[in-house]
């Protein structure tokens, strides 16, 4: 009796897990078009009851639309699969996020996910830099960009227009001995500061510019594709955004939210992460083709609470350096 009994317990939990994991979920991401189908595919795949849908654009028209949700009573995402943790530090502050105490976070670095489970980073987006291949200089330090040989020949996202650019001001500027002097010099020495990544890399590649600080997937994309770029990871470290993800606390589908993290942080999700250009955020799983060794690339700290908190500082002080112009 006592067999059947635990038979029958374990059919009703197994049936209950495969009825959770069926009806609609909802996505909001600010993943390329065509990762993010890849993506949703891939788990509704391994997850064949389950339909996504998903809404896709940068993170702050993202999180704009999200807001007006939420001011009016009415989040339609289920999950968010955003830029950085900087946001998902503000959702989580305001308890707006569900933490999955269940997923399996063992296989990775210390400091890589959320303590409290919040939120879980899925791939490591470095920023370096770019060069186009007839510039004279040949850069690998970040401090290279303030010599003679590139005045005015770099181009830089702005912290006004980018979130990973931000990400990527605060982190230098807390860990190069010069601090937001590197920034003064840049600016000293003609660097123009405008727009997002996808500019840098056309300025670059078309040789308006000579260098540039970029994400790094842009770059390795595009020279495999035959442009005339390279890209470095220089020798005092970068800075990464992570993509982490989320559940909403207000998720009408808490179980299929579940699974769709951990899908993402499995070894299956962050191998399509490398096989989409992304240095997965798992230690164990390869880097794509284009990228050094995982232990030649140096990840500069990060401290997401304290950049939430000096955000609007750090923005404003970037606007002194460069101009207040997105």
């Amino acid at each position: 009796m006592r067999r059947l009994a635990t038979a029958a317990l374990t059919l009703a939990l197994l049936t209950g897990a495969a009825q959770a994991l069926e009806g609609k979920l909802v996505l909001y991401t600010s993943q390329p078009n065509a990762d993010a189908q890849q993506t949703v595919d891939a788990f509704m795949a391994a997850n064949p009851g389950v339909t996504v849908e998903f809404v896709r654009d940068g993170t702050p028209k993202v999180m704009a639309k999200l807001r007006a949700e939420i001011e009016a009573g009415a989040p339609q995402a289920d999950v968010l699969l955003i830029a950085d943790v900087v946001t998902m530090e503000g959702l989580k502050a305001e308890g707006l996020l569900m933490a999955h105490e269940g997923a399996d976070v063992s296989a990775y670095d210390a400091g890589l996910h959320d303590a409290a489970k919040t939120y879980f980073s899925t791939k490591l987006i470095t920023t370096g830099i770019v060069y186009n291949t007839a510039a004279p200089m040949k850069p690998t330090s970040w401090k290279d960009l303030t010599a003679e040989a590139a005045k005015g020949q770099v181009i830089l996202p702005s912290p006004l227009a980018s979130g990973a650019a931000l990400i990527h001001t605060v982190t230098l500027t807390s860990n190069l001995p010069e601090g937001w002097d590197f920034y003064k010099a840049l600016a000293e020495n003609g660097a123009l500061a405008q727009g997002a990544n996808g500019g840098v890399l056309q300025a670059v590649a078309g040789g308006e510019k000579l260098y540039g600080m970029i994400v790094d997937f842009m770059p390795i994309r595009e020279k495999a594709k035959g442009a005339p770029v390279e890209f470095v990871f220089p020798a005092e470290g970068v800075s990464a955004v992570t993509e982490p993800v989320a559940i909403m606390a207000s998720t009408k589908n808490p179980d299929a939210a579940k699974a769709f993290v951990d899908f993402l942080i499995s070894e299956e999700g962050q191998t399509l992460a490398s096989a989409q250009g992304y240095i997965p955020a798992h230690p164990a799983v390869a880097l794509p083709a284009g990228y050094p060794d995982r232990s030649a690339i140096k990840v500069l700290p990060f401290d997401a609470a304290k950049a939430l908190a000096d955000e609007q500082k750090n923005r404003d002080t970037f606007g002194q350096i460069f101009g207040a112009t997105p």
